[in-house]
């Protein structure tokens, strides 16, 4: 099932976000832009516009914020922008122990990584469903699979965006609408500054390329893949996953979390 159309790509400014914006641009799709930073989303929608000759759309929306979703919905209806494809990208995480961690910024990756990106697919994929056509990509993570101490609601948060696109992956086939969860190991973004862990094993270790992401992530979605996990170590280990001791992954997790 081809999955053509406007694409909304929130987070769409830097990062997974703009990689894969470049890339449904690359193949002919117009684009909605999303993110907090007006300046750097204009520059990267003007970009690709002028590379590949689509039309782009800016939205600015703090995506934290718990009415983000409505707003955004409501303002794409305001812009009469209907929107085909629907990119949940945007997400956060807070390096360190969770109960000594800074509540509000907690509560922040729990709205911008779960609670904004279910609104969002139940706001637009029910629009695509009523058409009968549509495709949702969900950025996950390979972290998806495992406890994450010093990390804990970010892999959490993973854990659910994984398992809410599979099961909506047979919710909506039939109503013509692909659902993928995109799973990559860490990757070369700002991620790794702003959620305060470059001084981890695994945000100082091997990063994967994020242009080689966003394709795997946008491959997936045409071939109607539900999860997708780019790179042969990531799909090892994922799959290893159910045969290792919890109590091995929680350490493990735990010691690539924990500043050098």
């Amino acid at each position: 099932m081809t999955v053509d159309g406007t694409a909304l790509v929130t987070g769409g400014s830097a990062g997974i976000g703009a990689a894969l914006a470049d890339e449904f641009a690359a193949h002919g799709h117009d684009l909605v832009l999303v993110a907090r930073g007006e300046d750097r989303l204009h520059e990267v929608a003007d970009s690709l516009a002028a590379d590949h000759g689509v039309e782009t759309h800016v939205l600015v929306q703090d995506l934290s914020e718990r009415d983000a979703a409505a707003t955004l919905h409501r303002t794409t209806r305001d812009r009469d922008l209907r929107v085909d494809v629907l990119v949940n990208n945007a997400g956060i995480g807070v390096q360190g122990a969770f109960i000594e961690n800074d509540l509000a910024r907690e509560r922040d990756v729990v709205q911008v990584n779960v609670a904004t990106p279910a609104e969002l697919t139940h706001r637009f994929g029910g629009e695509m469903a009523a058409r009968g056509s549509g495709g949702i990509l969900n950025v996950a993570s390979s972290a998806a699979w495992f406890p994450g101490p010093y990390m804990a609601s970010y892999y959490a948060s993973k854990a659910y965006l994984k398992n809410f696109s599979e099961a909506l992956a047979e919710e909506l086939r039939p109503e013509g609408v692909t659902v993928t969860a995109l799973c990559p190991g860490p990757v070369e973004t700002e991620f790794q500054k702003r959620a305060g862990n470059m001084d981890t094993p695994l945000g100082s270790g091997d990063l994967q390329d994020v242009e080689a992401v966003a394709a795997a992530g946008y491959e997936g979605l045409q071939a109607g893949r539900a999860v997708v996990v780019p790179g042969w170590k990531y799909r090892a280990l994922t799959r290893v996953s159910n045969v290792l001791p919890n109590a091995f992954t929680r350490k493990r997790a735990k010691d690539l979390n924990t500043p050098d």
